[in-house]
Order: C-alpha cells, then structure tokens, then sequence
C-alpha cells in the first residue's frame, strides 16, 4: 500500500468515527439552521471537506507553482509579493470634460490605471446626433463621436505612463484607432502605449445586445486588432474575453468559466485560420470575470479557470511560450448584487467580493459603488471603492504570501468540481461546432435563463436570503445623493460634433470611408484605414455606418 493509500484509508477510518459519534449525534438534537447548503451556483457545500475530497497525489500536474504550468497558484511567480493588483476603478459619464475631471481625481487618489465606460450610443456605433442616440447621450458612459472627444477625454493623461482599459465591443477597432491617434499626438508612439481593449463581441450575442455587425465580419475585425496589434502594439491587449456579463445575465460559476473559455477558443480558431501562429497572439489576450458573493466558490472559480485554460492551449491549440497559455484576467465586483435597497450594505458586499478576486489571484481590479444600483456613482462612493482596495492590499495582509487559499480541502474539490463542469459546457459546445453555432441556435442563452430563474425562485421564496431586500428590511428614506446627467450634455456634444465637421477637411473624410469601404470589401487588414479615417476627424457613426453598409446588421436569436 502506497503512502498517499494509507493516507486516505486512515482518513477515511476517522471520518466515519467523527460521522457516527460526533456530527450526526449533534444534528440529531440540534438540528443545523436548514435542509441543504449551496452556493449561489447551486452546487452543494458539504459539512466537512477532507483529504478525500482532493487529488493531491497529483500535486504538479494540478497545482504545481506560481507562474508554472498550469499556473492554477497564479501566473506570476511572486504575485502581489512583487506588486498589487492594478486599481484600475471603471468611469465615465456625460461629456469628455467630466469624465477626464474623475480620471484625474481618481489617479490623484491612488488609482493605478483607467477604465473608460462609453455610451450606449457609442457602443453601437451612433453619433451623439443620430436618432438612435436620442436621450441616450452621456447617460451610462462618457459619449465619443470624434478623435476631438478622445483628445480632451485624455487632456494632461500621460498615455505612455497610464494603463487604460476601454469597455467598447462592435466599435473596438475605431475606439483603439482614436487612443493610438490621442497618444501620437502626445508623442508617445504606438509602440509604448499599454492597455487593454474588450473587443469580445461574441458575449454581446449571448448576454448583453451591443452588437452592430453579425458574427463573420465581426470576427474579421477582431483579428485584424490581434494581428495589427501583435506587430504594431505590443504591450497591448487586444482583447478582454468577458465572462462578467455572462454571470451578470445569472449564470453558474461553472457557466460563466465554460462559456468564457469556449469564447476564447473561438477568438483563438479564428486568428489561426486568418494566418496567425497562437504563439504570436495568445499572449495578448486576456480576460475579465466578476466577483460575486459567495467567496470561496469565486476564488475556486478563478483557480479553475487558469488550470483549464492553461491546458486547453496546451493541448487543444498546441501552444508552446508559456505566455501563451497564461490565463490573465481583471476583474468587476458584481453589479448584479448590488441592492436599491439599504445602498450602505453594498460597501461590505463588495469587501467581500474584492477579497475573493484577491485569493484568486486577479491581475487588475474595479471595485463598484455602494449607489450604482440607483445611478451612476458620486465622487464620493468612488473614494470609498477605490479605498476598499487599498484597505485591502496594504492592512489585510492576504497579498503577503501566495494564493493563501491553497490547500483548503474545500478549495481543491470546488476548484476541481468547477473545472469539470466547465469543461463538460465546453465540450457540449465543440460537439455543435464551435461557439458561433452553440449562441445561433440558442444554446448558451438557454442555459444562462434557467440558471437564472432557479436563482429567482430560490430568492422569492426566501431559501435564498439577501439582506435588506427579502430578509431584515426596513422603511428608508429616499434622500441618497445620487448623481444624475444634465439633459444639456447631449445639446452641448451635438454643437461640439458639428463644429467639428465644419472645421475638419470633409474631401478628406470622404476620401478616408472610400478607401476604408473599398478594404472592407477586400481583404485587407482594416486597422491602418481605420486610423487613417479618425486621424482626420471622421466620426464614429460615419466610419461604423461605412462598415453597416458592407456587412449589414445582426439581427439576434430569439430564445423563449
């Protein structure tokens, strides 16, 4: 009998005598406060986890080290030893000016990096004056028409110094095209610029709606970015692969991980058949995943995910630079568990939630405000976010050893339990040909709806509590600062659009969306036409319209 044999077996000889003698006389005459335990995935949580629970014997091959294959511990060999997460508090609102106004406030406060919220106009592609955009300008991200708008968005931001994240989709290519354009205006070549863009359209098909152009072209603007981006900007990354809208839309741990990596192989497939090697561009993609309140389940969660991917690349794509096939991700708190009600208790959610997306090891970190339930956030609750990072970073000490977490036997078997179920979604998705096919026919919006309306049931019927909304209510007064965004932003953006367009070159721009036009028939690379076109003050709404007319429009799966 091995060693790790007589291990188990002399576990499992105590368990049964503790089981027996102990655990079941107690709940025999105190019986534990209900039926069942779960997480808000709904996956069971045992009284008591053990050796028996865990595989350790295959310590390297499932744990291994820091910054080592499969890099479950994390992917870099010292964590937050050598460095904190970056902070990097996701802003934006009303007109450029303002919201240049918060990232300077912010990064005089300690923040390390941006993250730039845009409009919903924006984000489908519209111009402030376009019908479409009507009431809609400024109101949940900062409105962008022109390279005039990026230009003050970034006044007195040093973009060779600051990290910036963009959370743009259909648009990416034009919004990246107008950052390179703001930082060569500065000075600062392409080449030193870092950040990262979205640019994951293949969620916004399965969980969130701001799609332009259907899948296909999509794709090709996606690996136009990774290719351009691979030789022109290095230290950037093209892509956040997003699982976060997925859980917000009320799917599983496990469905957030299976459907985000499944997103992933699809980004990864495409740039391969377009000509790349997957070790020219891997090691630009990243990720972004939510923190939600369950703690223990979100740092397994994060585990999972890098061992999975880590081995998909591996095996699946046959990666070879271990850059390649590290899962790096930056994540949100969750939106979705804020509460209206008693706006205060969302300060201790995201405590918590902050707290798991550090054990998990995340690479950059959003802490939402206790008030976004109701608006966007005041000044002041963005202080108090940005504070609950830096509480815990510097008076905490979880960023003092590497994943502190491991070795939990509780850890281990919901690492390994999330791992399974991902991977069996993932499988279920290659066997009907790859995402695209699983999100046309409806699939992973289906499975994302049940989770969803069992977490409902479970919350109306009360087995499932949340504080101050179905269990210890009280009346409140309504009288929060909330801040709310001036109908006169969208005037004012429509005179600065077109005091643009009177002062721009418009045989110019006319000539830039021919050319751009003429390439998107073809099959050229659209990022330098797409940087041609902004450079010369080409809007947003004409370069995306331009493209309308060559790709058409998605028009999206209905699933009842």
């Amino acid at each position: 009998m091995s060693n790790i044999d007589a291990l188990k077996e002399k576990v499992q000889s105590a368990y049964k005598k503790w089981d027996d003698s102990i655990y079941n006389k107690t709940i025999s005459k105190f019986p534990e406060r209900q039926k069942n335990f779960t997480t808000p995935s709904f996956n069971q949580v045992k009284p008591i986890y053990t050796p028996l629970d865990c595989e350790f014997e295959n310590y390297d091959e499932k744990l291994g080290f820091p910054g080592q294959y499969p890099f479950t511990r994390g992917v870099q060999p010292t964590m937050y030893r050598g460095r904190f997460w970056t902070m990097r508090q996701y802003a934006g609102f009303g007109t450029a000016k303002e919201s240049n106004e918060r990232y300077r406030y912010l990064l005089d406060a300690g923040q390390m990096g941006l993250s730039v919220a845009f409009d919903l106009p924006t984000q489908i592609g519209y111009d402030s004056d376009d019908p479409m955009a009507l009431g809609e300008v400024g109101k949940v991200g900062v409105a962008i028409d022109t390279l005039a708008d990026m230009e003050i968005l970034f006044d007195r931001i040093p973009l060779d110094k600051v990290s910036t994240s963009m959370t743009i989709n259909a648009p990416a290519s034009v919004l990246l095209a107008m950052y390179i354009a703001v930082a060569e205006k500065q000075g600062v070549s392409r080449d030193k610029i870092s950040g990262t863009i979205q640019n994951d359209i293949l969620k916004e098909y399965i969980a969130r709606g701001t799609y332009i152009f259907p899948p296909k072209p999509s794709m090709r603007l996606i690996t136009n970015i990774f290719e351009f981006c691979s030789k022109e900007v290095p230290k950037w990354n093209t892509i956040s692969i997003s699982g976060y809208h997925i859980r917000e839309a009320g799917s599983t741990a496990a469905q957030e991980v299976g459907f985000t990596l499944a997103d992933g192989m699809a980004y990864a497939k495409a740039a391969i058949d377009a000509g790349l090697d997957v070790d020219q561009f891997a090691g630009q993609l990243s990720f972004f995943f939510n923190a939600h309140n369950d703690l223990l389940e979100e740092v397994a969660k994060y585990r999972a995910a890098r061992r999975l991917w880590a081995r998909i690349m591996k095996e699946k794509f046959n990666a070879k630079k271990d850059k390649s096939m590290m899962l790096r991700f930056h994540t949100q708190t969750a939106g979705s568990t804020l509460t209206a009600q008693q706006v205060n208790n969302n300060i201790v959610r995201v405590a918590v939630q902050t707290l798991a997306a550090v054990l998990g090891g995340t690479q950059s970190l959003h802490t939402n405000s206790r008030d976004e339930a109701l608006s966007l956030p005041t000044q002041e609750s963005v202080k108090i976010a940005l504070r609950t990072q830096q509480i815990i970073a510097n008076e905490s000490g979880v960023a003092n050893t590497i994943d502190p977490l491991a070795g939990s036997y509780y850890i281990e078997a919901m690492t390994d339990q999330i791992e399974k179920e991902a991977e069996e979604y993932i499988n279920k998705i290659e066997a009907m040909g790859g995402m695209i096919p699983a999100i046309e026919q409806g699939y992973v919006q289906t499975e994302i709806q049940k989770a969803a309306y069992r977490f409902n049931q479970e919350l109306e019927s009360g087995e499932r509590v949340v504080v101050g909304v179905n269990k210890f209510t009280e009346k409140e007064d309504s009288k929060a600062e909330l801040l709310k965004i001036d109908e006169k932003v969208q005037k004012d953006q429509i005179v600065f659009l077109n005091k643009v367009r009177s002062q721009r070159d418009n045989i110019a721009v006319n000539n830039k969306l021919e050319a751009l036009k003429k390439a998107a028939a073809g099959n050229d690379n659209l990022m330098p036409h797409i940087i041609d076109a902004v450079k010369v003050y080409t809007s947003l709404g004409e370069i995306c319209n331009t493209l309308r007319g060559v790709y058409g429009e998605y028009k999206e799966t209905v699933v009842i």
